[in-house]
């Protein structure tokens, strides 16, 4: 099999791959590029694996006239920008010791030893030059069939890092055919491992978390991972019944992690998934509007149209009825309005904590009249 995809043709990419291959080198496109391309999925990283040591890759792509940068030379990766465009080529590496978070390597110019320490079959693809498929470990069938598996022993390959618990899972919503079903294997490996998990960083578990949610559909994978006993052990308290149903309502509005992991809940999101200060303050707003009384209107006030509709899309979710067309109109509606009355209108009459309340009460007689009436009226 071949590729043909205009990455592959990028004259920065075959400069790099020529500053290897000319010195009796081998570079080969390996992992996302090549799955993505076969699957039809555009490409935006390009990963090359060579048989060059680090030093030596920085030596001949600098005399190329390319900018070597060092960004992980201790694991053997030198990312090189060749017409703009920045490629991450590693050395053949094997692993020498792991313990489920990290991993020691040493560098090796053997293809199977490097194809070896990957984790899924569709992730040790690797592609020439010329765009000639290598599949040293049996992925292209797994791919073409979308079914996602370890490489050898799932057991092997989880207890070399735990994240790859929740890579499969994450791997299987993006690429996997639901339809198929869970490696079986892979399945019960995750399962039996969980414990691993508390291992991990937080800020790697969210940094997966997320990127599982951003899948089209990651409802199936999600509630694998529940009825495996690994959701609850990342984020306690968490409920993913009512995610099936606000993936259907979303319809043609882009995926997001915080809306739906707001339909998840959990009894303590950021300590679970380390969120930023931004992403916690949004995630709080949509769970506080799931059980609030704000009607449309007053949600896109509040909160803006986005995060009104999708507080509208939850709270459908949640009780399992379609959102209404209407209020989302009137949560647009709202996040268009501005309150007419300011607090120079009020006084002298009012100041202090009297002012406040005033305010408050002619803000919520406004809201209340849908967004019309006016000062004077309001003030009259």
């Amino acid at each position: 099999m071949k590729l043909d995809a205009p990455w592959l043709h990028h004259p920065g990419t075959q400069a790099v791959c020529a500053a290897l291959e000319d010195a009796g080198h081998r570079a080969l496109f390996v992992g996302g590029c090549v799955r993505d391309t076969m699957l039809g999925v555009s490409v935006d990283d390009i990963d090359i694996a060579t048989d060059a040591t680090p030093a030596r890759v920085e030596e001949l792509t600098t005399s190329a006239g390319l900018k070597a940068v060092p960004t992980g030379i201790a694991h053997g990766t030198i990312t090189v920008v060749a017409d703009g465009k920045p490629h991450e080529v590693t050395t053949f590496r094997r692993d020498v010791e792991t313990d489920g978070r990290r991993a020691v390597v040493a560098f090796t110019d053997k293809l199977a030893e490097d194809a070896a320490r990957r984790d899924f079959t569709m992730n040790a693809l690797y592609a020439g030059r010329d765009g000639v498929v290598i599949d040293p470990v049996g992925g292209l069938p797994d791919l073409m069939a979308r079914h996602l598996r370890f490489i050898g022993d799932p057991k092997d390959r989880i207890r070399e890092d735990y994240l790859r618990i929740l890579r499969f899972f994450r791997f299987h919503a993006w690429f996997a055919d639901p339809a198929g079903g869970m490696d079986a294997d892979g399945l019960a490996a995750c399962a039996a491992l969980a414990d691993g998990l508390a291992t991990l960083s937080r800020e790697r578990v969210g940094a997966e978390v997320r990127k599982l949610l951003r899948a089209p559909d990651p409802a199936p994978a999600v509630a694998s991972m529940a009825q495996a006993g690994i959701l609850a052990r990342i984020l306690p308290g968490a409920d993913a019944r009512a995610l099936p149903l606000l993936i259907a309502f979303e319809g043609e509005i882009i995926p997001d992690a915080l809306r739906r992991l707001a339909a998840i809940g959990g009894d303590d999101v950021d300590a679970a998934l380390r969120l930023s200060k931004s992403e916690l303050r949004e995630w709080q707003a949509l769970r506080d509007g799931m059980g609030n009384a704000m009607g449309p209107g007053e949600l896109g006030y509040r909160f803006g149209a986005d995060t009104a509709r999708d507080i509208l899309l939850l709270r459908a979710a949640q009780f399992e009825q379609p959102p209404d067309p209407a209020g989302f109109q009137a949560a647009e509606a709202g996040a268009a309005a501005t309150f007419p009355v300011r607090a120079a209108d009020l006084m002298p009459a009012y100041s202090g904590p009297a002012l406040g309340a005033r305010l408050a009460a002619l803000e919520g007689a406004w809201i209340a009249s849908g967004f019309t009436a006016t000062k004077a009226k309001l003030c009259g």
